[in-house]
């Protein structure tokens, strides 16, 4: 009896062993593979913390590339690690930068244990490579791949993130940047800056946000957040009950590059250099960005390179959730400065970026985040030019959007048209038609950032005055509360579309609409096993 047993448990080693050798072997060809394609221009820092793997940030080059969604420990600042949901082990996951005019190819690969998918925020891509669950294809469930393929063919700073239940999914951290170069670089340092917050304690921070209506906010806590990351906080707990509006004052941590305070890296500069700073905020909150020590041009809105920028100095961007501005100046004052955001929530002061000029060892600039500066405004700056579209001109459609608020029972909503998607009114256009849109913002404490998958408009007009000096050309408009503006666009771009306020808060509570195709087909089944959730 006892060689049989001795028999058999070696039988099931030699077998494990070689299931072991097998998967190795398998993932060293996936490797090999993903080498051929991925050229890597910033090696990853690894290291442990409680035994997860967290990683610095890459950059990839070339065509093709893999993202895994996967879990991983994220280190914030010095106090506070989080388990996070990442692609590629990092947050932000990997930087994708490509030339103009490049077709690519990205394989999403799903370890986490729901279903994700990626939206390709900004680049107007073919419909059924939008990453909508529900719309465009299914969500990738666990265990299982999806491939997106495009042509880049717009020049800018973009972004990436999951669109499967955004509202929770971004909020652990499941984004990065997509840069498309242009065929002439005429700078010299290309930085990338992505803004977001994060909770320090998400449990207090759950029982404080009566009424945040998430449809549900089960992982709205950024994983285990507290300081010595213990087991305090419940993934799975179903707070849809939350219904009486939200706060976001419980955002508490605001990182650049999922970094805050001293954690963030110097951007590091030469004097007599050009550098181009591109800022991406895929955060739920507009923050008040401020460049000390430099003039500077805003060269670039959402991807989209202003006329003849002009030189300003001391005024703040306010970049809204979904937007991007490029900035550049000249490296020509040596010493050590800040980028900061200015304000007065708790988060403020850890969202600042110092800014060091090489072989200089000056004193540090003395930040002063509470400075009240004057904001930017490109409703009147850079070169006058004919832009593609007129307030005057003949429009094949034209659209009314009012943004608002209301309850619906004990529940916050969020309404286009006194609807709640999937209600709303559809925006529906034929290919080739002209489109103008009037957005108007009758919440009464709200911002609505506004983005338009699939397409850019034009800016015509802000509170009734037309936009002057460089045609403004966006995929995200921020509206606060009173605010109104009119875009115009061209349906160049057959499909069906989401626009929808990308303070996802709002999106998953009802402030979504598409923009439909006469004709179109999507050419996937939608499958209810699925578990389609497109906010």
């Amino acid at each position: 009896m006892k060689l049989k047993v001795t028999a058999l448990l070696l039988l099931l080693i030699l077998i494990l062993a070689a299931c072991s050798s097998n998967q190795n072997g398998d993932m060293k060809e996936m490797d090999h593979e993903n080498m051929k394609h991925n050229k890597t221009e910033e090696k990853k820092e690894v290291t442990k913390v409680d035994g997860l793997q967290t990683t610095s940030t890459e950059t990839l080059t070339g065509n093709e590339f893999t993202l895994v969604a996967k879990e991983a420990a994220h280190q914030l600042n010095d106090k506070v690690t989080v388990d996070a949901w990442t692609f590629n082990g990092s947050v932000p996951g990997s930087q994708i930068r490509v030339k103009e005019g490049e077709k690519v190819k990205i394989h999403l690969k799903n370890e986490l244990p729901d279903p994700v998918s990626i939206h390709w925020h900004g680049i107007p891509v073919p419909n059924e490579m939008d990453g909508i669950p529900g719309v465009t294809q299914n969500a990738v469930q666990p265990g299982q791949n999806f491939t997106y393929e495009f042509t880049v063919s717009e020049p800018g700073t973009y972004m990436y993130h999951t669109h499967q239940d955004g509202v929770n999914q971004i909020d652990k951290g499941l984004y990065g940047s997509f840069v498309v170069e242009p065929k002439e670089i005429t700078y010299d340092r290309d930085y990338t800056l992505m803004l977001d917050e994060w909770m320090s304690n998400p449990v207090e921070s759950d029982s404080s946000m009566n009424g945040m209506d998430h449809s549900s906010m089960s992982g709205m806590d950024h994983g285990n957040m507290d300081e010595n990351k213990n087991e305090s906080s419940d993934k799975n707990s179903d707070n849809s009950g939350m219904n009486m509006g939200h706060s976001m004052d419980n955002y508490d941590i605001f990182t650049i590059n999922g970094k805050s305070g001293d954690a963030i890296k110097p951007l590091t500069v030469k004097e007599g250099e050009t550098v181009r700073i591109r800022l991406a905020n895929i955060g739920f909150l507009s923050h008040k960005i401020h460049l000390h020590g430099h003039s500077f041009k805003v060269v670039a809105i959402d991807g989209q390179e202003l006329n003849e920028p002009k030189e300003i100095k001391d005024q703040l961007l306010s970049i809204a959730p979904g937007e991007r501005y490029d900035i550049e100046f000249t490296a020509n004052n040596p010493g050590q400065w800040y980028l900061e955001c200015h304000g007065d929530m708790k988060g403020t002061d850890g969202m600042k970026a110092m800014i060091q000029y090489e072989g200089n060892a000056n004193s540090k600039d003395q930040s002063n985040q509470s400075e009240n500066l004057p904001l930017f405004s490109y409703t009147n700056y850079g070169g006058t030019k004919n832009g593609e579209f007129t307030l005057e001109q003949r429009y094949d459609v034209e659209y009314t959007m009012d943004l608002n608020t209301a309850m619906d029972g004990n529940k916050m909503v969020y309404t286009i048209n006194d609807k709640t998607f999937p209600k709303t009114d559809n925006l529906n256009v034929k290919e080739g038609d002209l489109v103008k849109v009037k957005l108007v913002n009758n919440s009464p404490m709200d911002d609505h950032p506004m983005h338009l998958h699939g397409h850019f408009f034009q800016v015509l007009s802000k509170n009734g005055q037309p936009i002057e000096g460089s045609p403004i050309v966006k995929d995200t408009i921020n509206l606060k509360p009173g605010d109104e503006y009119v875009v115009a666009f061209k349906a160049d771009n057959p499909g069906d579309w989401m626009f929808h306020c990308h303070d996802l808060h709002h999106a998953s509570a009802g402030m979504m609409n598409m923009v439909k195709y006469e004709g179109f087909q999507p050419n996937f089944t939608p499958d209810a096993k699925a578990n389609n959730k497109p906010e």
